[in-house]
This record gives structure tokens, sequence and C-alpha cells, in this order.
């Protein structure tokens, strides 16, 4: 296996852990996943230092409270109309203290990406995180990746421009196969389990399921997400998302990778090895774990998270998927197998196509059908043809315009 993440192989960074905390750039810092890395930061800092934070620029006064409390050098927003209301909230909050630097504009959190520091955090949402992704592996920092779409619409890219063990995941499933993987061989590994929620209709039928509201897909059963994320659970095509990552990080092919639904969200992977053994990872659903887990690996980070009770009695449960009812997952299969632009018209159709149907001009169901047929039209790549960031970019621009195209008529 030619493993981008993998316990067995340890990455040394350009930049040295120091002798105090070890220093961290956390990108997309007042989205879920930034604020609960802060929040590991803020209980550790004799282990971390965050020296640089980056966000979209809607929550500027988050931004700015984060910053100042944290103590960082420089804060980027990819809005540059947030730049003045930031430097404003900063001044407000900073009570004469020295200010960061501030960056403006979509470049802005590239930039922050190759800044010089052990560690990466990229918790950015969406494709856009991309260019971040590469910048810090070209600069030689460790990989803190939260941002699956960068691997997954980016995949030969980024498969280049890392070296063995530097991406660490912090996507619970992937951070429980990272874990499992320690206990054995790549030889030894059989199979990969991906566990699913199932999200809130894991048991209706496709029929049952083409009357749901956006209301009723936005409330999930076990985790509290972004809107597209958390639509994305309710159809499983985060699911599909994740088997194309757990390909890509582990280099294990798509016919070994196998979805099984658990609804308690308890065990977040599994690996079955070769001798019929296999080996979970469990905890009480709680970003913090896995986060922790990447910032601070190849060390665990005490008291991250609430670990499970076993004084109580518990029961957890596993089914099989329902690929008719969810046809997400062995589509991403599909797209995933061809590859090139493939999985980022997958990824950006499906953008387009959450968008439409929490504006009601889609039916649930119609999410996935209208995905399946922009795949379709596009096609496989040609043979022996290499992928650039162009090829991806002018790929997500043409998915994105026929998808609304077809949910518009």
């Amino acid at each position: 296996m030619n493993s981008l993440a993998h316990p067995h192989s340890r990455f040394t960074p350009a930049v040295q852990d120091p002798d105090g905390p070890r220093e961290l750039v956390i990108l997309g810092s007042t989205g879920s996943i930034g604020t609960q890395a802060i929040d590991v930061v803020l209980r550790n800092p004799d282990r971390f230092r965050v020296v640089a934070l980056s966000a979209a620029g809607g929550r500027v006064g988050l931004l700015a409270e984060q910053a100042v409390a944290l103590g960082v050098h420089t804060v980027a927003v990819a809005d540059p109309a947030a730049e003045r209301p930031l430097r404003e909230a900063l001044a407000a909050k900073a009570g004469g203290a020295p200010l960061p630097r501030v960056l403006a504009g979509p470049e802005a959190a590239t930039e922050l990406a190759a800044l010089e520091c052990h560690s990466v955090l990229n918790g950015i949402t969406g494709s856009i995180g991309l260019a971040p992704t590469l910048a810090a592996l070209r600069a030689g920092r460790v990989l803190v990746l939260a941002n699956k779409e960068s691997l997954i619409v980016g995949g030969p890219l980024v498969k280049a421009a890392a070296r063995p063990g530097q991406i660490v995941p912090v996507d619970s499933e992937h951070a429980a196969l990272f874990q499992a993987l320690a206990g054995g061989t790549r030889a030894e590994v059989r199979k990969l389990v991906v566990t699913a929620s199932g999200g809130p209709f894991r048991t209706r039928t496709r029929e049952q399921l083409a009357g749901v509201t956006p209301a009723e897909a936005l409330a999930h059963p076990t985790w509290a997400m972004g809107p597209v994320v958390t639509i994305n659970s309710a159809t499983l095509v985060n699911k599909g998302l994740e088997v194309i990552e757990a390909h890509l990080l582990y280099d294990v092919p798509f016919d070994r990778i196998e979805v099984v639904v658990h609804p308690q969200s308890v065990v977040h992977s599994m690996v079955e090895f070769t001798d019929g053994s296999t080996l979970a990872q469990a905890s009480p659903p709680d970003m913090r774990m896995p986060i922790a887990l990447g910032l601070g690996w190849p060390d665990r980070v005490p008291d991250a998270a609430p670990g499970c009770d076993w004084t109580k009695a518990a029961t957890w449960e596993f089914f099989p998927l329902d690929d008719e009812a969810f046809p997400a997952v062995e589509l991403a299969r599909e797209v995933g197998t061809l590859g090139g632009t493939a999985p980022a018209v997958f990824n950006a159709a499906n953008e387009e196509c959450v968008d439409a149907f929490l504006k009601g001009a889609l039916p649930f169901t119609g999410i996935v059908d209208t995905v399946a047929k922009v795949v379709a039209e596009h096609g496989a790549p040609a043979a022996g043809t290499s992928l650039t960031v162009e090829d991806v970019l002018q790929a997500e621009h043409w998915a994105r315009a026929r998808a609304r195209e077809l949910a518009a008529g």
C-alpha cells in the first residue's frame, strides 16, 4: 500500500516540534471543526499554540474573539468585504494589545497553510479547501485533514504532493480506521468497514423518502453539523464521500471497503484482518476526540473527550445498508473507480442539488438521482489523462451549471 495516512508511517514535518507547545494553523476556525479544535487547544496550552486562523468571513466577531484569545499573529478571511469589519472587531476586542496581521481574499487561506508551523488543520468545508491542502503538503507540514472534499476532488494531486504519513485524518470514521490499522500490518488487512448512523431516515424505503422535507432532513439524530453535511448524512452522500476518502487514504480497493449502518454512532469504523479478527474503535460521538488525535499524533491528548461509560447497560446495533433506498454509496464507488474529474463532478453536483432541495426546488430523492445524471453525462476520463487543478475547477463549474439546469427543469 502507498498509504497517505497509516499509523505505521510517521512523517517528520519540515518544522520540528519546539521545546514548547506544538505550533498550529487552523483553517475554518469559526466552523464546527474549528471551534472544537480551539476548545482542545485552550484546554491544553502546554501542548498546542495556534499561530494563525482563517475563516470564510461570515462571523468576524467570533473570529476576532478567537484570534485575541489565542494570541495569533495572522488572521485571514476569504471574503474581501469582511476585512474592514474584522479589523474593527479585532481592535474592539484587543483592548490595546498588538493586533494580528490580517489577510483577505480567496487565496488567504492558502497563504496561511504554508506558514511556518508544525501542523495545519484544514477544517474548511467544500472543495475550496484543495489549494490550502496542497499548499500545506508542499510546505512540508503535517496535514490534519477534516476537509475530505479536497482529497476526493483532487485525489491524484494530493497523492502526488503528500509523503507517507503526512496526512492524519479527522473524520471520525477515518480516525477510527487510522487507529484500528495499528493492530496489524498492511498485508494483513482484509477489509475496511465504515460505519454510518443511517441518518434520520434509515428505516424508510425509497418510496417513503420521496416526501421528506428540508426540516426533517436537517434533524440529524446524533451529530450537530452544518446544513450541507447534515443533508449529505441523510442521503448517505457523506458516506459515499468517505468511501472514496478511505480508498485514497489507505490504498484499499473499493471492493474491500464496506459500509454498515450503526445508529448509535459509538463504533466509528472497523478493520477486518485476514485471520478473521475485527478491530473496532469506539467512543461516544464527540469530534474533539479525533480532532485531538490529529493535532497530537503520534501522542494522545488525555481527556480530549469523555469515554464510554461501561457501568451502564448499552446496546450497539448493526444493519446492512439499503442500497435501493440510499444509492449514494454505490454511486460513489462508481465515481471513485472512474477517477479523474468524476469525483469533483459528483461533489459539486451534489452541493448544488442540496441547495436546490433546501430551497424546495428538488425532492429529497431527486438529490442523488440528479447527481447520477450529471455524473453519467460527464462520462469517464480519457485513458492516460493526468489531473490538474484547472481540470478540477472546470469540471466543478460544468457540474454545478448542469445540476442547476436539471434541478430547474
